[in-house]
């Protein structure tokens, strides 16, 4: 269990999204294939649903799988879709425990079937909890996302479901995959890469950053904190000035 006390005393951000990074160079580390690191990252993954969800925090966004790892090897991406396929089935296990509700965002269609089976069935079996929301993105891309939002919203425009004058903000966010959740208030990327690698690219556009050297494999608990308590010290103005 955290440090309760530290925890007590702490504003917990709503929605945490956090960027994996570092499963391939800590198995290159220890001399193992990179399927090793992944494998490594995934039970990282459990134990941080399972932490957020005891700390209070509504919404765990992950980057799981991107629209630029399609480029990755074929041995990778294979070794990648396997896990997908095992890891769906324990994720299931772990959100009837913990009263937790699943949501994949991203293009879905370019999986396997089984896979789409699979994501449908998490989301299906999981919609009426009420615990933390965790979201998981797959073959996803903060671009990809915005591009599909905008053909839809072009297509609703030429039905006449939309007219330009009604397009603000507020819509453009119901097009995204993203729709009805809390933009982050918090972002981890792990392994010490300081930039967003087109995540979220809409959401993000007022949370707060902390970048740790740990690699994934090695984030814990206390990581989980101190990035907490970094957010904590932080003055979120959302593009104001704060009244002395």
């Amino acid at each position: 269990m955290p440090d309760t006390g530290k925890i007590e005393n702490m504003a917990i951000p709503a929605h945490v999204a956090i960027i994996l990074d570092g499963n391939g160079r800590w198995a290159k580390k220890r001399g193992l294939p990179r399927a090793m690191g992944h494998k490594e990252g995934c039970k990282t993954v459990e134990r941080t649903v399972e932490l957020a969800a005891r700390m209070g925090i509504q919404y765990l966004t992950v980057y799981g799988f991107s629209t630029e790892n399609w480029k990755r090897s074929s041995e990778e991406v294979g070794a990648l879709m396997q896990l997908f396929r095992y890891y769906m089935v324990r994720l299931l296990k772990i959100a009837g425990e913990h009263n937790v509700r699943v949501k994949m965002i991203g293009e879905r269609s370019r999986f396997d079937q089984d896979i789409i089976d699979g994501i449908n069935r998490l989301e299906e079996e999981t919609k009426d909890n009420t615990g933390l929301t965790f979201v998981i993105a797959v073959n996803y891309g903060g671009r990809d996302e915005i591009t599909r939002a905008a053909k839809k919203l072009a297509e609703d425009c030429i039905s006449g479901t939309v007219t330009p004058d009604e397009i603000n903000e507020k819509m453009v966010a119901s097009y995204l995959d993203t729709a009805g959740i809390p933009d982050p208030d918090l972002l981890i990327r792990t392994c010490n890469e300081q930039r967003i690698s087109n995540f979220l690219l809409w959401q993000l556009a007022y949370t707060e950053f902390y970048f740790t050297p740990v690699p994934w494999p090695d984030f814990t608990k206390e990581e989980l904190i101190k990035a907490v308590e970094a957010y904590n010290h932080r003055d979120r103005r959302y593009g104001g000035l704060k009244e002395e």
